[in-house]
This record gives structure tokens, C-alpha cells and sequence, in this order.
């Protein structure tokens, strides 16, 4: 079993940043590549980017990419999502999710965290 919690969210203007965190515990961390989706009352859940058990590999969503950068520390059992030149549009709650390996599907990813909300007013 592994439990995540994100932390990190938080109402920002447009054009503004936030890193959001994910803390991971109950298993061995580094065995695991992390995912970072987001979701709205109006669309599916919708994947934002991933990053491989080592770091070496980082997947983004075309509409992040160049934005968003996702890094994490073994060591900190704890994965980050930095998000600049923030959109209204980006606005969701986030989700940190744990899996195999990385990818865009959420059905690789079976342990999710409970989501923090972040708002970019324009």
C-alpha cells in the first residue's frame, strides 16, 4: 500500500507560479514512476506529466509542456510539479498518482492522492 498527499495548491494570478509537492509513503519510493493529472467538474481526468523511477525520463500534455516541469527526491520520498506562466485554464485539482513506470493512462497508476485545488484568476 502507498499513501500520497499533495500539498502546494492555491489561488495565483495568471502568469504566476506554484510547485506543488506529492509526499509518498508505505513502500520503497525510488521503485516507482509518479504521474500528475488534473480534473475539472467539466472534463475526465486529464494527464499533466510523469516522471520515470530514476528521473531520467519526464512524459508532459502538449498543453503544459514548456510550462510544467516535474523533478523528485528519492531521498524525500517526494515528487514536484512546478508550474509557471500559469493559465485560468489550468485551473483543477491536481493529483499525484504512483505506478510501474510512467505514463499518460491513469488506469498504470493504482495509488492517487486526494487532490489539491489550484485557481488562476485572470
Amino acid at each position: 500500500q502507498v499513501q500520497l498527499v499533495e500539498s502546494g495548491g492555491g489561488l495565483v494570478q495568471a502568469g504566476g507560479s506554484l510547485r506543488l509537492s506529492c509526499a509518498a509513503s508505505g513502500r520503497t519510493f525510488s521503485t516507482y514512476g509518479m504521474g500528475w493529472f488534473r480534473q475539472t467538474p467539466r472534463k475526465e481526468r486529464e494527464f499533466v506529466g510523469c516522471i520515470s523511477r530514476s528521473g531520467t525520463t519526464r512524459y508532459y500534455a502538449d498543453s503544459v509542456k514548456g510550462r510544467f516541469s516535474i523533478s523528485r527526491d528519492n531521498a524525500k520520498n517526494t515528487v514536484y510539479l512546478q508550474m509557471n506562466s500559469l493559465k485560468p485554464e489550468d485551473t483543477a485539482v491536481y493529483y499525484c498518482a504512483t505506478g510501474t513506470s510512467c505514463g499518460s493512462s491513469s488506469a498504470m497508476y493504482p495509488y492517487w492522492g486526494q487532490g489539491t485545488q489550484v485557481t488562476v484568476s485572470s
